[in-house]
């Protein structure tokens, strides 16, 4: 039998395993790189989340337009 033939092509991990963590330098790369792209995308969405969350409730929606009069509160007399 020829149960020690070697496949030419390989399957998708045999390929990620030769490209990403045969060199300790490009595996090292890899995970640095994915953890900011990642990180980015999770800062991203938590965001817009609480943008979506929080709409008419922030600052920058209630602040006043140029030109307009300044907020008053009613001001309670003391005696």
């Amino acid at each position: 039998m020829e149960s020690t033939v070697r496949r030419s092509g390989g399957g998708l991990l045999e390929g990620l395993y030769r490209v990403l963590m045969r060199r300790n330098s490009v595996y090292v790369t890899f995970v640095v790189a994915g953890a900011f792209l990642g990180e980015r995308a999770v800062d991203y969405g938590v965001h817009k989340l609480w943008d979506y969350n929080n709409v008419g409730v922030l600052y920058p929606a209630t602040q006043p337009t140029l030109g307009a009069s300044i907020l008053t509160f009613p001001v309670q007399k003391l005696n």
